[in-house]
């Protein structure tokens, strides 16, 4: 594949908040979250969808079904092939992203909606057989730079699913950012002495 490709092979949205309970459910379901990782490489048929996750067509057609009605699939182009209009699904936008929900049932969904645990569980063999990258940080900075360092990373998520794809292994990100109850040093007085000057890279 040239990596002058566009990734995926169709024009999407970057960005589309979500906040209708029919969108909310299809993004929590697991089979219908796969199918929209799969075309954020290509557009792809139903049979094509069925045939990656090995599930029968007419099971992967109705939750593709269940997508398009959700706007968060669509059809993007089609193919004449031996008289029948063969359809290639597309996402609506690059990111789906939750915004402010009102309903009660509906932030239980978005509870459930666990990416980092979903993602423990998938990387448990890669950790077994200690082919795994990961990082855990903790630091104390205020929400608004919580924010633009999420921006960041989201940033950094979509540039990760553009990579042009090659090889046969498939790898897996994921980001999470959270409130937590890790300690932290206390504040500096403002008396406190300046702190000595570092010497580790003085010429000896």
């Amino acid at each position: 594949m040239s990596v002058n490709q566009q990734i995926p092979d169709y024009d999407l949205d970057d960005l589309l908040v979500v906040t209708a309970p029919e969108q909310l459910r299809a993004l929590a379901d697991a089979l219908r979250s796969t199918l929209l990782e799969l075309v954020l490489e290509r557009a792809a048929t139903v049979t094509e969808l069925a045939l990656a996750v090995d599930r029968p067509k007419s099971s992967v057609a109705y939750h593709v079904n269940q997508l398009v009605d959700a706007g968060l699939l669509r059809v993007v182009r089609t193919r004449r092939v031996r008289a029948i209009d063969e359809r290639y699904y597309g996402r609506v936008a690059r990111t789906y992203y939750v915004g402010p929900l009102s309903r009660p049932e509906d932030k239980q969904v978005v509870a459930g909606m666990n990416g980092l645990a979903a993602a423990v569980a998938e990387s448990a063999p890669a950790a077994a057989a200690d082919d795994l990258r990961c990082t855990l940080v903790h630091a104390r900075i205020p929400v608004e730079e919580v924010r633009t360092f999420w921006a960041e990373v989201q940033a950094l998520a979509r540039k990760f699913a553009q990579i042009p794809r090659s090889g046969e292994q498939v790898y897996g990100f994921v980001a999470g950012l959270y409130p937590t109850d890790a300690p932290t040093l206390p504040a500096t007085p403002p008396d406190s002495p300046p702190a000595p000057p570092d010497r580790s890279s003085a010429p000896g």
